[in-house]
């Protein structure tokens, strides 16, 4: 029988073919009941009317600042993640993560649908499209694409920063920078479908679920704000 705490560290690149379809396979599954769960959630807070008081509540802060936090906390929870060996707390991050997101996205999507019922279903087919296409053009060419870890950690400095001066100074960040936002979701994802293919460890499969889940979600978000923006 095979030692089954050294598989556990074994990089997805060095197993073999079928374990690596299964660790793909439970990745992907994981990611799915992730946006499965949000969708729930969302369907939730609008059945129930919570949403108008929750809406009412974040845009009371600064939008920007609760755009930025949730950036922060997409970080935290990846790279808490990353570093857990209980999969308890593995499942309890991704889910707390995802209840994040269904609150961060609530008053934008009950925005969008009082303005245009049907741009919420536009902008996820265009997310789920483009996710599909990146992934497709990862798994063919079976490109390892860590090297654009550097860049893209600047990228998530760099509109950390743009975040904070424009609460500072006042001035409006418009449409060119949430473009600029959907490469940079459109490179995460690039980034963490190599990664599923070649870096993460075998019992990773939650975490490389959160980081994809992520990723999809702010190319959502982006996407989204542009159908808005373009519609008014």
């Amino acid at each position: 029988m095979p030692d089954q705490s050294v598989a556990t560290y074994t990089p997805v690149s060095e197993i073999s073919v079928d374990a690596r379809a299964s660790f793909i396979s439970k990745t992907y599954g994981h990611v799915a009941a992730a946006l499965l769960l949000f969708t729930l959630i969302e369907i939730w807070l609008f059945k129930t009317e919570r949403v108008v008081p929750l809406t009412q509540f974040l845009l009371s802060f600064n939008w920007l600042l609760v755009i930025g936090g949730l950036m922060l906390v997409s970080w935290l929870a990846t790279h808490v993640s990353l570093r857990m060996e209980s999969k308890p707390l593995q499942y309890l991050a991704l889910a707390g993560f995802v209840a994040a997101q269904a609150v961060i996205f609530a008053p934008m999507l009950l925005i969008a649908s009082i303005q245009k019922p049907g741009i919420i279903g536009d902008a996820a087919e265009i997310t789920l499209l483009g996710t599909f296409g990146l992934t497709a053009v990862a798994f063919i060419t079976r490109k390892d694409f860590s090297f654009m870890r550097s860049v893209l950690m600047f990228g998530g400095i760099a509109a950390l920063g743009l975040i904070v001066a424009s609460i500072a100074f006042g001035f409006t960040l418009g449409a060119v920078f949430c473009y600029a936002m959907i490469a940079f979701a459109c490179g995460y994802i690039l980034y963490d479908t190599s990664n599923v293919m070649l870096h993460y460890r075998t019992s990773q499969h939650v975490a490389a679920a959160l980081a994809l889940f992520a990723s999809v979600m702010l190319l959502f978000w982006y996407v989204l704000r542009i159908l808005l923006d373009r519609r008014r």
